[in-house]
């Protein structure tokens, strides 16, 4: 597989460290409110890399964190008179609601920063004996910046650039601008810790390198997160990461691009401004999945009505296939025809189309392409008139979810007792036609109707779908 790596500004082979296993590290929300729908996209992108790669037969170990300290997190508190526990625990739950929503699996560790404070002080401690932090009166710690000849890396900016857009704000007492803060000392009202430097709390940044090497190791497979973590706290990961350990901190950086609001950039001041469970509550979550996947991570994606719209309407073409399959192999004939072996064969290449895109740069905007070549081929050559067996059914269904389930998607629909009870109306309905009770059969279906339900006669039987 290969990657396009952030740091090296190509396409590299995957080569893991470990070979068969894969660790990856996803910068998680700051927990202070519902996730926007610009966070849908790393988390959904990311938990595709996780399939993909467990699907490929690797072993993942995919760590996730939650920001839950943070000067956000207590100006909410302050709001609601209440404390930041309360408010980044509040959150931490309405995040999960959404990722099951979005169809994201849980992470293998959720790390909380609050929980790490002592694997923080221990960095910040190794890096202030190295000469690459100081504290300074009042209880911060900052990290010397120029010591790192190296800093930059990741964004691919010479510190002469960098430099002429940092400033020292009041109250900050760093030797120098690029300086970043790894230990905050405590301020009135605010919650904090003990520290060899006096009470007070971790910086932002910190608090990932201390999450990803307890959790991972010093050095770590891929990095991953939004483009706008770029610069500042991915570089300023590296660098405390690096001259902490001494040996590199993640050989793959993945990020994913942005996402605008009707062409526009996403912003609460423009009023274009939506969280996933404002969409969610609209048009559901699984469009919202199909929107992340639907493009390459990498470019910018753009958010309207009509889009999310068009992404429902495709996801309907899919379950339209799946739904005509498992039709067809409830009354389909057992035993493998003449020249379906040829048949299976055809639709396995869209596999290998597949694979091949998702070796690309998880290149998902082509898989899924791939995805629904193979619908209309199965629409085109498995239907009724063409009478396929059970067995070439099966066959297709099982490729058909299969590689759906790598891109996290129909997972919205799901066979339940509902659907049973229309099965049995359906089979009343068709006991009643064929005794030619034709008020019965016509209340039925009025009823179906009620339900949304559409229903199509076939020989082999009664097709049925949900409408909307």
């Amino acid at each position: 597989m290969k990657i396009y790596n952030t740091l090296t500004r190509k396409k590299e082979e995957f080569v893991p460290l470990v070979p068969g296993e894969a660790k990856i590290y996803a910068c998680g929300p700051t927990v202070y409110n519902f996730i926007h729908i610009g966070n849908a996209r790393p988390i959904c992108i990311f938990d595709v890399l996780r399939r993909y790669l467990e699907y490929r037969g690797m072993k993942v170990t995919f760590v996730q964190n939650f920001t839950d300290i943070d000067d956000k997190i207590i100006r909410r508190a302050n709001e609601e008179h209440t404390d930041y526990l309360t408010v980044s625990r509040r959150y931490i739950e309405e995040y999960k609601t959404d990722a099951k929503g979005l169809n994201v699996r849980p992470a293998t560790v959720h790390p909380l920063a609050t929980e790490n404070i002592d694997e923080i002080i221990g960095i910040i401690s190794t890096l202030v004996e190295k000469g690459y932090a100081y504290p300074v009166p009042g209880g911060d710690v900052y990290f010397r910046t120029l010591r790192d000849r190296e800093y930059g890396k990741l964004s691919h900016q010479p510190l002469d650039d960098l430099k002429s857009g940092a400033r020292i704000a009041v109250g900050e007492q760093k030797e120098d601008p690029l300086d970043f803060a790894l230990w905050k000392g405590s301020k009135p009202g605010e919650p904090s810790w003990i520290s060899p430097w006096g009470k007070g709390r971790p910086g932002w940044h910190i608090e990932c390198s201390a999450m990803a090497r307890r959790y991972l190791g010093r050095t770590i497979d891929i990095h991953c997160g939004g483009q706008d973590l770029i610069f500042p706290h991915h570089e300023n990961e590296i660098a405390q990461s690096e001259c902490c350990n001494g040996v590199p901190f993640a050989h793959y950086w993945m990020h994913n691009g942005y996402i605008n609001i009707d062409n526009r950039k996403m912003s609460k001041s423009l009023g274009n401004f939506f969280t996933v469970r404002d969409v969610a509550e609209k048009y559901g979550y699984e469009p919202i999945r199909y929107l992340m996947v639907s493009a390459h991570y990498r470019t910018p994606i753009n958010y309207s009505v009509d889009v999310i719209e068009q992404c429902r309407a495709s996801l309907e073409r899919l379950y339209n296939c799946r739904g005509n399959l498992e039709f067809l192999m409830r009354h389909s004939p057992s035993g493998e025809k003449e020249g379906e072996r040829a048949v299976r064969r055809r639709l396995e290449g869209y596999q290998d189309k597949f694979i091949e895109s998702m070796e690309d740069d998880l290149n998902t905007a082509d898989a899924l392409s791939a995805l629904f070549d193979l619908a209309k081929d199965i629409n085109t050559s498995l239907n009724a008139a063409a009478a396929p067996s059970k067995e070439l059914c099966a066959s297709a269904l099982d490729l058909f979810n299969e590689l759906a389930d790598v891109l996290g998607l129909l997972y919205a629909k799901k066979q339940d007792s509902a659907d049973g009870e229309i099965e049995k109306l359906i089979e009343a309905r068709a006991k009643a036609r064929r005794e030619k009770n034709w008020a019965e059969a016509d209340r039925i279906r009025d009823e179906l109707k009620a339900r949304h339900v559409v229903v199509e006669d076939t020989p082999q039987g009664a097709k049925w779908k949900i409408v909307e």
